[in-house]
């Protein structure tokens, strides 16, 4: 495929993660008032879009509970500073069996499986302009457990948000989720063109060089909006790879914690230095009021409970 820059970028700023790096950085935001105000401050650096979840404000263990992400929404909708809001819908979905030899029962914890409306209750309550949509089963490095998610999980899952007005971001792993995304899209569980986000370099998913990138970036319909990012110390490099091949940008706590070598990042400084890495390659980085046009998201209140 022939190279296509993308010239009008928007940033997004995976905030804070459901990893265990609560105690790896002091800039890692744990309660609903410090997410927020890593948000705020990230899309005041330049990031249009703020992909948040949240975490218990005592332990920083990642947590799912819609209080939490309803203070979290009231605190960023009710800032001085517009940006467009992206809450997680992935977790509920992970099991971590027994022994190799006793799978069964699964071990309870870490284990946390729940049902589809549970899944995005959060999401119907506090009414995002995107939520994720993780789009497939998955094994990670970080511990023994899978995350899980079936074709009837996800084609319930997308139902929901499409009826709620909230526009997925398809969470690419492999190129098999950009498969099962475009077959979601062709029964009409999806609407198009769909939102993207090819996630490179998470073991034991799509690794992060480049001829996978490419045959990820080669496997998302043209019509499509999509973005990329990396893990660790390649995440800037593909800042530039994603804005060289067509796309958009996410850099964020979520992902990487460094700025340089043993230096210890905030959000803001990430989404500034990708603001420097996208306009010194000749784009322009767009704001949330454009990525709404772009993508065609309404801003919209919380539901009165």
């Amino acid at each position: 495929m022939p190279l296509s820059m993308n010239r009008e970028v928007f940033i997004t700023c995976a905030v804070t993660g459901s990893g265990s790096t609560q105690d790896k950085s002091p800039h890692v935001p744990r309660s609903p008032a410090q997410i927020a105000d890593s948000a705020i401050a990230a899309a005041k650096a330049g990031a249009a879009v703020v992909h948040c979840h949240v975490r218990d404000p005592e332990t920083g263990k990642p947590a799912r509970d819609p209080a939490l992400y309803r203070e979290v929404t009231e605190r960023i909708r009710d800032s001085a500073t517009d940006v467009v809001l992206n809450l997680t819908a992935g977790m509920g979905g992970d099991i971590v069996f027994g022994s190799t030899e006793s799978p069964f029962p699964v071990n309870p914890n870490g284990t946390d499986m729940v049902g589809a409306t549970e899944r995005v209750a959060h999401v119907a309550e506090c009414l995002p302009e995107i939520c994720t949509l993780d789009c497939g089963t998955m094994n990670f490095a970080e511990a023994d457990y899978v995350m899980t998610n079936t074709p009837g999980m996800l084609r319930a899952m997308g139902r929901m948000m499409t009826d709620l007005g909230v526009c997925p971001e398809i969470e690419a792993f492999d190129t098999g989720h950009l498969w099962l995304a475009k077959q979601l899209v062709s029964e009409g569980v999806l609407k198009s063109p769909a939102l993207v986000q090819l996630c490179m370099g998470v073991p034991w998913g799509a690794p992060d060089d480049m001829n996978t990138f490419m045959a990820m970036v080669n496997n998302v319909p043209s019509d499509w909006n999509w973005s990329a990012f990396s893990i660790g110390r390649n995440q800037m490099a593909y800042v530039a790879a994603a804005v060289l091949t067509g796309g958009n940008v996410r850099v964020g706590l979520e992902d990487n914690l460094w700025l340089d070598k043993g230096v210890l990042a905030t959000n803001a400084q990430l989404v500034d230095r990708a603001v420097g890495i996208i306009e010194r390659m000749g784009a322009r980085v767009i704001g949330p009021a454009e990525v709404r046009e772009k993508l065609g998201l309404t801003k919209r209140a919380l539901r009165a409970r």
